[in-house]
């Protein structure tokens, strides 16, 4: 697989590390219980389809981007900077 990266161009995928969904998640209380804190910690969704991903080039320019991209098929959208990444 071949990610954009807004500095450098299209790249490997292994110049890049897999961060997560580009998503915010809901920080739970301090005294919200270990369940919460246990879904918080270790529970992601695994959706198929379309997603927008955190990828950090490690083995390039060191820019954190957002990839858009659709796990079944592979097919990437397009990146931007996470800075510049809607929410």
């Amino acid at each position: 697989m071949r990610l954009p990266c807004p500095l450098c161009g299209d790249r490997d995928r292994r110049e890049f590390f897999y961060q997560g969904a580009a998503v915010t998640l809901d920080r739970p209380a301090r005294d919200a219980g270990d369940a919460a804190w246990n879904d918080y910690l270790h529970n992601r969704d695994n959706p198929a389809g379309e997603t927008r991903d955190l990828w950090h080039h490690e083995a390039g320019c060191g820019a954190w981007i957002v990839v858009h991209r659709n796990t079944v098929t592979h097919e990437v959208y397009g990146a931007e900077l996470a800075q510049k990444a809607k929410a």
